[in-house]
């Protein structure tokens, strides 16, 4: 590791760590001390902690999140909408919206905190159930699914108040063009350009029911209402689970809060990488 000084734009950094894995834990200590040798002010949280993170984001320029896509979720979710630009160095295995792997985090990362690279700006979703004034925000994807294994959801989907249709699944997906390449490509949907900010609408294995993907312009506003008595979940970004009673509704939408991604490589390396990384297991650090 280079212990070399370098001029840095950020005078405080967050990092944001997995919590549990120990090779994580080990390389945000040393990007730590990498830091505080040029004088940078350095917090260092793990990423289950995010009630700290949220307060402590506020004293920083750039987060660092190290990990694996996992990491990086639940980092965005505590700077989202900030300003703050993040920077995802990876330890997974797939890592599709991180920039750095931990072997050449020490050569390159000096290049971003100098003032090079791009912002890489992405969109996200608002979520909101019918009755509840909690909003949340997703990066990845918005899911209502059914909570037993056995059992059909049913939910009636309507787009800027319009019926679609009534779908017989195991659950519907909304999902950012950054979660494209998630759940919702396991599901069968398109992968969509980063940038975009159109709107995927994808069941999951839905029975006697439509079942193509629909790709929905920004401005679109969708909700999905519930009609079966089974119990059905909501889910953000795979992380938090919410319980949703028969009848709610749930309102997605494009938020007005983006994410600030930090980045070395060129836009066009997301398309040089795709290939190589849908080849991979998937494993969210």
């Amino acid at each position: 590791m280079q212990r070399t000084q370098f001029q840095s734009r950020y005078e405080s950094i967050g990092v944001v760590h997995h919590g549990r894995l120990k090779s994580a834990i080990d390389f945000s200590i040393k990007l730590e001390q990498f830091l505080k040798a040029s004088g940078i002010k350095v917090w260092r949280v793990a990423a289950t902690k995010e009630a700290e993170i949220v307060d402590r984001v506020r004293e920083a320029n750039l987060v660092l999140a190290v990990g694996g896509d996992g990491t990086l979720l639940r980092a965005v979710r505590s700077a989202c909408g900030q300003g703050i630009p993040i920077i995802g160095i990876n330890l997974g295995r797939l890592g599709f919206m991180t920039e750095l792997t931990a072997s050449d985090t020490f050569e390159k990362l000096p290049l971003l905190l100098a003032g090079g690279g791009w912002n890489d700006v992405r969109a996200t979703l608002s979520a909101r159930v019918s009755g509840n004034e909690t909003s949340y925000t997703a990066l990845n994807d918005v899911v209502v699914g059914r909570k037993m294994p056995l059992c059909m959801l049913r939910a009636r989907v309507r787009i800027d108040g319009q019926l679609l249709t009534e779908y017989h699944a195991d659950g519907i997906i909304t999902a950012t063009a950054t979660g494209s390449t998630g759940y919702a490509l396991a599901a069968g949907g398109p992968i969509l350009n980063p940038q975009s900010r159109d709107i995927l609408l994808q069941p999951i294995c839905p029975h006697l029911s439509f079942t193509r993907c629909l790709v929905l312009p920004p401005v679109s506003v969708i909700e999905l209402h519930l009609v079966t008595e089974e119990q059905a979940v909501l889910s953000i970004d795979g992380q938090i689970a919410t319980p949703l009673e028969t009848n709610a509704t749930v309102e997605v939408r494009i938020s007005e809060k983006v994410v600030n991604f930090l980045r070395l490589n060129p836009p066009g390396q997301f398309y040089a990488s795709l290939t190589q990384r849908l080849k991979g297991e998937p494993l969210c650090l």
